[in-house]
């Protein structure tokens, strides 16, 4: 495999059909609620039981991209619970009062680990998307950053997506698209340096969350992932 493919997970069943269908790694969410919301210490292990690719969790208690010191403290020991659970990683992003990335606020949340961990979705609400991404590239054991290029989906941040990846390899290397990804955007993205794709409804039938992601559909995804990176890569 060239590409790499990760299935947003709500339940152990969702966790073990990504995993039949090629997926190599899963993210696990709580609830959709405000745009995805941290799930409790038991259901990461649950899924750890069910599943050998790697996990990693997202970590947010509230709607927004903003926290304090208070729920920062219950943030890290949230962390430190997920990890006993068999949790590889964490998915976290906030922002401060001005539209920045919150560097202090996040290297306090990472700094008692050594796992790998994604910048989510905050990053396509930044004020100054340049000035957030050279903060990235400071953060530590940062290895994958969530985005879908616009608050509004990868449909309409597509283009500036392929221009980040085209001019900054650094950038190119640790994007991962997800928010609305579709099947035609990803040869337009391999182009460009992009190898990791991350689904959500998409894995689902009917793109409904009612439904258990479907083994099938993930196949078909980790089948286009791996021809477009591939032939990026030719």
């Amino acid at each position: 495999m060239s590409g790499l493919l990760e299935v947003v997970a709500l339940q152990p069943a969702d966790a073990e059909r990504a995993e039949a269908g090629g997926a190599d790694r899963v993210q696990v969410v709580g609830t959709l609620d405000d745009g995805g919301l941290s799930p409790t210490p038991q259901l990461v292990s649950d899924i750890r039981r069910v599943t050998s690719v790697e996990v990693r969790v997202l970590v947010r208690l509230r709607s927004g991209y903003s926290t304090d010191g208070g729920e920062a403290v219950r943030l890290r020991g949230l962390m430190a619970s997920y990890v006993e659970a068999g949790a590889d990683g964490m998915v976290l992003g906030f922002l401060n009062g001005n539209g920045d990335v919150d560097v202090p606020l996040i290297e306090e949340l990472v700094a008692d680990g050594s796992w790998p961990w994604t910048f989510h979705r905050a990053i396509d609400t930044c004020l100054e998307p340049d000035r957030a991404w050279r903060a990235l590239a400071e953060l530590s054991r940062l290895d994958q950053v969530l985005t879908a290029g616009s608050p509004r989906g990868t449909e309409h941040g597509l283009n500036d997506l392929l221009a980040r990846a085209k001019a900054d390899p650094w950038a190119a290397s640790v994007i991962m698209v997800g928010g609305g990804l579709k099947p035609e955007h990803v040869p337009w993205l391999a182009r460009a340096g992009v190898r990791s794709f991350q689904i959500s409804s998409a894995a689902r039938p009917g793109g409904s969350f009612k439904a258990y992601v479907d083994s099938g559909l993930v196949r078909t995804w980790r089948n286009l992932v791996d021809e477009e990176t591939r032939h990026r890569l030719a």
